[in-house]
């Protein structure tokens, strides 16, 4: 069963913060200059140098301010209650999880997580079933990473995402292909852990 980010289980997950700052990808990995942490890019780098010739790590996002997430969270969530008008508080928070995690332990607040995908030699984004950022309203479900419907490239792509980004440590939030992170609280639940490396982290200790 799929556990999601607003499972008590991830709460339960202590964190341990080990202080690492935020850094800057390179800008060949991510031209948007996301920040994440430090030990999250050099798996970031070192997993882009396994993919094949002519493919690469593209990074759109990275760290995002606690009122950033707030604000993805209420939008999200006043487009369930519409489509949903009769679910309860514990239900809508479950379907928003889906897609944006409650803020106490969202992976992008921590500098632990990445949205990413594949590129050309062009910087061309190639097939992987769905745009980044695609809901599952959106897509149809396309975005869990094992949903059925899409294409053999995009399938292909993928594995290739979890071959690359699973060598470095890197877990996959199954419910968006594009999703990955280490050192969070869902990475140490996932992969048991003792506890988070990386808790919330302000903007202003980026380097």
């Amino acid at each position: 069963m799929t556990i999601l980010l607003s499972d008590p289980r991830v709460r339960a997950v202590p964190v341990e913060e080990c202080g690492e700052p935020l850094v800057r990808l390179p800008h060949d990995i991510s031209p948007a200059g996301a920040l994440v942490r430090s030990g999250l890019a050099d798996r970031l780098v070192a997993a882009d140098r396994l993919l094949p010739r002519g493919v690469r790590l593209r990074v759109v996002e990275g760290h995002r301010p606690v009122e950033q997430q707030r604000v993805i969270i209420a939008s999200y969530s006043a487009e369930l209650r519409a489509l949903h008008p009769d679910a309860g508080d514990d239900v809508l928070e479950r379907l928003t999880s889906r897609f944006v995690s409650p803020v106490d332990v969202a992976p992008h607040v921590a500098g632990a997580a990445v949205d990413l995908t594949l590129v050309d030699v062009c910087g061309d984004e190639l097939d992987l079933g769905t745009p980044i950022d695609a809901t599952p309203e959106q897509s149809d479900g396309r975005c869990w990473f094992s949903a059925a419907g899409i294409g053999q490239d995009a399938r292909a792509h993928r594995t290739l995402l979890a071959r690359v980004l699973g060598s470095q440590g890197l877990v996959n939030y199954p419910t968006e292909w594009w999703h990955w992170s280490w050192g969070d609280r869902y990475w140490a639940l996932v992969t048991g852990a003792p506890a988070s490396v990386y808790g919330p982290v302000a903007l202003a200790v980026a380097a």
